[in-house]
């Protein structure tokens, strides 16, 4: 069974502020050949860390959800971690968007 995921990533794009684009697109790629069914990807432009935990002090921000099996999380978790343009990565699971009777969608559109 598929649940509803949501990836918070936090790209290393020291010296690569170009390249954020090609990077993000890999990772959808990433997501989408290991058997992931991405519904968004929000960019979220890059921000400083409340505190430096390790050799950076600002990271870019990319938050995917996604549709996959539960044993997939730990897949990607670990892939991840081999990738040196991935600095930190947190996973949660999301509730199932409910799909709204045709009334209430006529009435919400409203």
């Amino acid at each position: 069974m598929t649940n509803r995921y949501e990836a918070l990533i936090v790209l290393n794009t020291q010296g690569k502020e170009d390249a954020v684009k090609d990077i993000v697109d890999r990772l959808e790629s990433e997501f989408q050949k290991e058997g992931a069914k991405v519904e968004q990807v929000q960019k979220m432009d890059k921000r400083q860390f409340s505190y430096a935990a390790g050799e950076l002090d600002a990271g870019f921000f990319v938050n995917f959800v996604f549709h996959a099996d539960s044993q997939l999380i730990t897949k990607l978790r670990s892939k991840f971690k081999l990738d040196p343009e991935v600095y930190r990565q947190h996973y949660q699971k999301l509730r199932q968007k409910k799909e709204l009777p045709a009334k209430k969608r006529v009435a919400a559109a409203k």
